[in-house]
């Protein structure tokens, strides 16, 4: 699975209830307060376990080490950028419009501009979460929780996907090579 490039349009990822807004909003908090480092923390696993990721990053593609990786300040910064997107979309679960832009935005510029495989949104998904269980347990350890988070995390995927459908990722991936 991991890199074929496929955009993968499966049917609509179950939708949020308002009790899973209120949960993913409470325990963004203690997540957002330190997202530096859960930035970083996110991006050293989604590396180390995912090498072919770094293909996309210039500045740290070369670096293996995950002390290496954790001094350094372009991944600090795009760490940073990961947490601050999400924390977007943790604010406005509630508004519609503004999450469609969101995702708009962030679809179009992996896909057009930095030409990002769209099945790195789920892996990363699926790290975040693993990231987030085990650096904040006290919040995180709830099933409860991690269903919640999973369901917004599965609404991110799906809606990459969507986007990189719009704009015509095959056809984009296939003049590339």
């Amino acid at each position: 699975m991991e890199g074929d490039g496929g955009v993968e349009l499966t049917q609509s990822p179950e939708a949020l209830t308002e009790d899973d807004v209120c949960v993913i909003q409470d325990t963004w908090r203690p997540v957002y307060e330190n997202r530096e480092n859960a930035g970083v923390a996110v991006l050293i696993r989604f590396f180390s376990n995912f090498p072919t990721a770094k293909q996309y990053f210039d500045q740290f593609r070369d670096m293996q080490d995950p002390e290496e990786m954790k001094q350094s300040i372009q991944l600090k910064k795009h760490g940073l950028r990961v947490m601050n997107a999400l924390h977007s979309l943790v604010e406005n679960l509630r508004d519609g419009d503004k999450l469609n832009t969101i995702f708009q935005q962030m679809g179009k510029s992996h896909a057009l501009r930095h030409k990002v495989d769209p099945v790195y949104f789920k892996i990363l998904a699926g790290v975040i979460l693993e990231v987030l269980v085990e650096a904040f347990p006290q919040c995180f350890g709830p099933a409860s929780v991690q269903s919640a988070w999973s369901k917004l995390l599965g609404v991110l995927h799906w809606q990459m996907n969507k986007v990189y459908a719009e704009v015509g990722w095959e056809s984009i991936k296939t003049s590339a090579k």
